[in-house]
């Protein structure tokens, strides 16, 4: 139906007239109003600083509850084609997050101007839920003649998005969570990008860095960044491949707790963690994890393997399948609901990763996997949107509610972490494990803060794998 906004024009005025809304006080009113005046007072939008205000917490901008009295002069009285002429308001005191206020316009006075046109004064009174006087006062408007009854616009939906911010409070959630840096090997750092990464990630307090690399060509790079690399480790070699090996034996010997990855490419550097005789394998297959970071989804989600096993059989899939539980319990959950993704949401010996995810399953049935509820095979929809799962009549505990993305191969599954960074503006941070030692494993693409976030993962692993955790 159509929702019909109208005025009161002068005919149809009468002394005593009133009208009112009702609005609660939101964090999202906070932000809206902020972002539409420009006025970031911390006593509206830091929660910190406001804890110590005299008002003990975040209240809203004055001209919050001024913007509901013009709402209702110019939507009900007198409506559309009303003029402001001027308002004079007093404040008596705040309104605090959750606060209900109810806003009334009463006409107290008509009479003409100079110049023939009819002005209204209107008595105007805001308040809260105790019925406490938040605001008073009045406004005078110019009185529309005419008839005035319309459509009301349709507005675009608002959405206060905030790509990121999941992850950074992941590495607030790592820096409260460890004590101490992670001492890092950097292996072959030798670009503006990673060297800064790297260098941004230890300031912050998550990691140590020893730099492992041609020294001449770390310190050529810190030079051309503004980087200051004395008050750090350097671990000198002659090249990248020298780099990689020498970083893992830093590993091996207990002197490094994690490895992460500078300016060489990402073969090099798990041809040397996954060495047969000097490496850092373990009884499980190495797998990359990619943390999620997607916007209007309140949990992070996991998604996983987009950078190691290209065609995981089914064995390789149970080991990919641990590690992401492995690094899910790290980051607080303490049964992830897994989805095994496929194309369909039925097994068909004609889709072969159906019948894996249909045997992951069964193994999770029968203790071979633990730690996590698994459910598969799942399309994609079905795994995230619990609409789309309840539409088709899937009855799961999984199906909607994914925490973990299992992709039936690295093809599927770095294309899908790509498309929801680059289309849907999600934020992600990788790292690889099944080794000895988390490998934080950057793009060149990624920006410092996903590299940030990819170093609170390593720091968490290490936190949940320690002793009493």
């Amino acid at each position: 139906m159509t929702d019909w906004i109208e005025n009161r024009p002068l005919g149809e005025l009468k002394l005593g007239d009133s009208a009112s809304l009702s609005r609660t006080f939101t964090r999202d009113e906070v932000q809206t109003f902020a972002l539409a005046s420009g006025d970031v007072n911390p006593a509206h939008v830091d929660a910190e600083f406001a804890a110590d205000d005299a008002f003990h917490g975040i209240v809203a901008h004055g001209m919050w509850s001024a913007a509901l009295i013009s709402n209702v002069l110019g939507t009900q009285l007198p409506g559309p084609g009303t003029v402001y002429l001027g308002q004079q308001l007093r404040f008596a005191q705040p309104v605090r997050l959750g606060d209900t206020v109810r806003v009334t316009v009463t006409l107290a006075a008509l009479d003409t101007l100079p110049d023939g046109r009819p002005r209204a004064t209107l008595q105007c009174r805001v308040v809260n839920q105790r019925n406490e006087t938040v605001v008073d006062g009045e406004a005078q408007v110019l009185v529309p003649q005419a008839k005035v009854r319309r459509a009301r616009v349709a507005l675009p939906r608002l959405e206060l998005r905030d790509p990121g911010a999941k992850l950074r409070a992941l590495v607030e959630q790592a820096r409260a969570r460890h004590a101490g840096a992670l001492r890092t090997a950097v292996v072959h750092a030798v670009d503006a990008v990673s060297l800064g990464g790297a260098v941004d990630a230890a300031r912050a307090g998550l990691i140590e860095p020893v730099f492992v690399g041609p020294r001449e060509r770390l310190e050529a790079a810190a030079r051309a960044a503004g980087i200051d690399l004395s008050g750090f480790a350097v671990e000198s070699t002659e090249h990248s491949h020298a780099a990689a090996a020498r970083a893992v034996a830093l590993a091996r010997e207990g002197r490094v707790q994690a490895l992460m990855k500078g300016s060489l490419h990402t073969d090099e550097l798990l041809h040397a963690v996954l060495d047969a005789q000097a490496g850092l394998r373990t009884a499980r297959r190495i797998s990359h994890v990619f943390v999620v970071d997607v916007v209007g989804l309140e949990r992070l989600q996991l998604l996983t393997d987009a950078a190691v096993n290209v065609a995981p059989d089914l064995l390789a899939k149970r080991d990919i399948v641990l590690n992401a539980i492995e690094l899910a319990h790290a980051l607080g959950m303490p049964e992830p609901k897994v989805a095994i993704l496929s194309a369909v949401e039925t097994v068909t010996p004609k889709i072969p990763s159906t019948l894996d995810a249909a045997a992951l399953c069964k193994m999770a049935e029968r203790g071979q996997i633990e730690g996590g509820l698994l459910d598969g095979p799942l399309a994609f929809d079905n795994a995230v949107s619990l609409r789309a799962a309840q539409t088709k009549g899937i009855v799961s505990a999984v199906a909607g509610r994914a925490d973990v993305l299992v992709a039936p191969d690295l093809e599927a599954a770095n294309m899908l972490a790509k498309q929801l960074e680059y289309l849907a503006d999600a934020k992600v941070a990788g790292i690889v494990l099944g080794a000895r030692v988390p490998v934080i494993l950057t793009s060149r693409a990624d920006l410092p803060d996903a590299r940030m976030a990819s170093c609170a993962l390593a720091v968490l692993l290490a936190s949940h794998a320690a002793p009493g955790a």
